[in-house]
């Protein structure tokens, strides 16, 4: 839990130490953030890159779908049997349509 600095007003935490000012600051900005919609999003632009870069490496790209998979799971708190159904669908889009296609073609 963060405590409250009596000198400074500003909130240290257990790892604040490790941080240099300019982390500190990224810290203090990410606390303020709810919900983990961004880092959702951000694996989606990765995974996007990552088919584009390496497009052979479908091992990788099924790792990033289910990281995304566990993080919407998190995120709207559905059941295990649901969570299986869209990594499912994930996989689905994957094998049968991108990689079909080329999958440069879905990507623009």
């Amino acid at each position: 839990m963060a405590r409250k600095s009596a000198t400074k007003g500003k909130r240290h935490g257990f790892y604040s130490q490790a941080l240099n000012e300019a982390e500190r600051l990224e810290l203090e900005e990410a606390r303020g953030i709810d919900g983990i919609d961004e880092e959702i999003a951000i694996f989606r632009v990765k995974l996007r890159e990552l088919i584009v870069a390496k497009p052979e490496r479908f091992d990788l790209h099924l790792k990033v779908a289910s990281t995304i998979a566990r993080l919407v799971t998190t995120r709207y708190n559905i059941t295990k049997e649901q969570k299986k159904s869209l990594k499912e669908a994930i996989t689905k889009v994957l094998t049968e349509i991108a990689i079909p296609l080329g999958i440069r073609a879905l990507i623009k």
